[in-house]
């Protein structure tokens, strides 16, 4: 079913915004396909929605958690995709079938974030019982489980473009590093005066991005010293994801106010004023080619064509 006739002509450059409609409740997950082809999105209504990201058409509707889904993520050879949920499970999906492949239990709460490493191997899971797991993607077996040390949520993780380091926050305004092998906490940091809602590693691996309810997203070296080497404001509500661009010289993050705004890493530029892309929008991720963002919200998807689609410089 064609779900938006606009859909068509965002590739040729027609449209900026498009709409894909199908979750029944907020959307809390987007992320594309390594090759660009679909896009996938998570939401409160239990399922998971693949989408084709040209034509805009529902070609899959995965269905198997108990409760709401809270973050997704795609394996970087497009043939999986592993969930986090409501009902403390995570769950590894294959993408030409659609069927579950593995259910991994051990959170005693809800699963509020999940990453692949880059080769596939391992999972990584944060959640609201103040704890995060490293998973074998293979077997489902828990290989690490690390505290935080807190009451607070473990609110966001990723992996190094390596698989060597772990980065995590929380509720208590706190961004962890992790030695991905061993669990041994490397770094620790009060970096915000809020809770730390996103992180993420660039694509080279030599920076770490926060964003944080304080209203700002920080950029901080790879070790995570004790200062940030800047901060990127203009989003005027709470940040609820913040994420790098595939080549590392964007950042864009989205407030549920004010929309989703993208900056140059180079510069500090805020090069896509903050606008409402998807209505009070929760998440956002990049296409492979870095034009354009799919932003998540309150019952559905929207694919908007970025302005500024000259790459910026990578680095600072």
């Amino acid at each position: 079913m064609l779900l938006s006739s606009a859909a068509g002509h965002l590739a040729r450059g027609d449209e900026r915004v498009v709409s894909l409609r199908g979750h029944d409740g907020w959307v809390t997950g987007v992320a594309y396909a390594p090759d660009g082809k679909w896009i996938v999105s998570a939401g409160e209504d239990k399922t998971l929605r693949l989408w084709d990201a040209v034509t805009g058409r529902e070609l899959r509707v995965l269905r198997g958690h108990t409760d709401g889904v809270t973050s997704v993520a795609v394996s970087r050879d497009g043939r999986r995709i592993v969930s986090g949920a409501w009902d403390h499970t995570l769950r590894i999906w294959d993408v030409e079938s659609g069927a579950p492949l593995l259910t991994l239990r051990g959170h005693d709460d809800q699963v509020t974030s999940v990453a692949f490493s880059a080769d596939g191997r391992r999972v990584v899971s944060g959640g609201g019982d103040d704890c995060l797991k490293v998973w074998d993607a293979r077997t489902g077996k828990a290989l690490l489980t690390l505290t935080h040390g807190n009451e607070y949520d473990v609110t966001s993780v990723a992996f190094s473009p390596d698989g060597m380091r772990i980065v995590s926050a929380d509720g208590e305004n706190q961004i962890k590093l992790w030695d991905a092998s061993t669990g041994e906490e490397l770094a620790s940091v009060l970096g915000h005066e809020d809770a730390v809602s996103a992180v993420a590693f660039s694509p080279d691996g030599s920076r770490i991005l926060s964003g944080s309810w304080d209203d700002s997203v920080k950029v901080w070296d790879a070790t995570l010293g004790e200062e940030p080497l800047f901060v990127l404001t203009g989003l005027a509500d709470d940040i609820r994801m913040a994420v790098f661009s595939p080549d590392g010289g964007r950042i864009a993050a989205v407030s549920e106010d004010r929309g989703v705004g993208v900056w140059d890493v180079q510069t500090g530029e805020l090069l896509e004023p903050p606008s409402g892309a998807a209505d009070h929008p929760a998440c956002v991720a990049f296409s492979p080619d870095g034009g354009q963002v799919v932003v998540g919200g309150k019952s559905e998807v929207k694919i908007r064509k970025l302005r500024s689609l000259e790459p910026p410089s990578a680095g600072r």
